[in-house]
């Protein structure tokens, strides 16, 4: 379970940012989660429960930002919605096509308090 690994990174962020802004805790947070960043939620869910004990994270409100996959055909040149990274384009069929959008996986903003 990757999840794991990414809450931590969110975690080390976090506790950098409260450091230099000589803060003491996490209010909120917003995050960015790309449908094609390979994040299951159920699993960042699990793992966030875990990972935020006991951190500045801990009683945070946490927000997620869901962005839809999109993809350009570079044969056809359409833009699409794409499910799954390798969705053929509807137009002309080509697989080869270029993710434009959905996989971030960002922190968007933090309110410290």
């Amino acid at each position: 379970m990757h999840e794991l690994s990414v809450v931590m990174s969110i975690v080390e962020t976090a506790v950098e940012q409260v450091r230099q802004h000589h803060a003491q805790s996490v209010e909120r947070i917003d995050l960015v989660i790309g449908a094609l960043s390979g994040i299951d939620q159920r699993a960042l869910d699990f793992a966030w429960d875990a990972a935020v004990k006991d951190t500045v994270l801990q009683h945070a409100e946490r927000h997620v930002i869901s962005l839809a996959g999109r993809a350009r055909c570079p044969n056809c040149n359409v833009e699409f919605e794409m499910k799954e990274v390798f969705d053929p384009c509807p137009q002309c069929g080509d697989y080869l096509n270029q993710v434009i959008q959905g996989k971030e996986l960002l922190i968007k903003s933090l309110v410290l308090n």
